[in-house]
């Protein structure tokens, strides 16, 4: 069992333990279609999601994943995939109740923990179930778009590489 202690600019002092092997023992009902390295190579939350962790996960996720410069702090919607803004600001998931106590910077945060191996029985069936219902957006993509057109609906396509489904190829 590892133990991770977490200093960043949203977190200080926290710490957990992994307790799978990284990328194994998701939930059955979990599957998700691109890894957390998959996804930031790709180009998700406009380059500037997570850029003081990177010393809590592997460094090859954070490889040729387009980054805004450093000391830049600003969503550049032309480093995400799509090259368009699917994000809501931070605020508007707090206000929401997105937002778990020990991950302050959300799903994603959540989903690269869980894959490393960290476990949290409530809050990982929560997070599961959100990450589920993100299909509502394939359905819209596949009942309104050609299959591969990847200039219709760009933003729904976009939020949903957010959520580790690859909406690449619907």
């Amino acid at each position: 069992m590892k133990h991770v202690v977490v200093n960043d600019k949203m977190q200080t002092g926290y710490s957990y333990e992994l307790t799978e092997k990284a990328g194994k023992n998701f939930d059955p009902e979990f599957k998700p279609e691109l890894t957390p390295h998959q996804m930031l190579k790709l180009g998700v939350f406009g380059g500037v999601y997570m850029r003081d962790c990177t010393y809590e996960f592997p460094k090859d996720w954070f490889v040729n994943a387009p980054f805004q410069k450093e000391g830049s702090y600003e969503h550049d919607p032309k480093l995400n995939y799509f090259g368009v803004n699917a994000s809501q600001p931070l605020s508007i998931w707090k206000k929401k109740g997105w937002i778990y106590k020990d991950d302050p910077r959300g799903w994603f945060q959540w989903y690269c923990r869980y894959y490393m191996g960290r476990r949290i029985s409530d809050e990982d069936a929560r997070q599961i179930k959100r990450w589920k219902a993100m299909t509502r957006h394939i359905a819209q993509i596949k009942k309104n778009c050609r299959i591969g057109d990847s200039a219709c609906r760009p933003r729904q396509r976009q939020a949903l590489l957010h959520w580790a489904y690859d909406s690449r190829n619907l």
